[in-house]
């Protein structure tokens, strides 16, 4: 018999792909930027391990916080880096990408 497979979330929708990253590439950090007073922060007091990221959004995401992750890459080397935009409200112009880096992959969760 086939097993049925429960229908995901919104939240679990959104994180599965971010999730599937961090198992695949275990020296993946994760930076955290909060939009707060009309600018973001610079992301340097929050840096998460591979395991951590998608727990850590999941819970704020459940909480009420909008989120758009980004999978960066550096040009100059095989760093990776996932950086975790949070905000409440209107989505904010994203900050600028750190010099040296690229996306690789974008996604965007809105809460309701």
């Amino acid at each position: 018999m086939a097993k049925i497979r429960p229908t995901q979330t919104p939240i679990e929708a959104f994180l599965a792909p971010l999730a599937a990253i961090c198992l695949t590439s275990k020296d993946i950090e994760g930076q955290v930027l909060w939009h707060r007073d009309g600018q973001w922060s610079d992301g340097t007091g929050e840096l998460l391990e591979a395991e951590e990221i998608a727990f850590y959004a999941e819970g704020l995401l459940m909480e009420g916080f909008s989120m758009q992750w980004d999978a960066l890459r550096s040009i100059s080397d095989d760093t990776a880096l996932i950086r975790m935009l949070f905000w409440q409200g209107d989505f904010p112009t994203a900050p600028l990408l750190p010099t040296g880096w690229q996306v690789q992959r974008t996604e965007r969760f809105t809460a309701q």
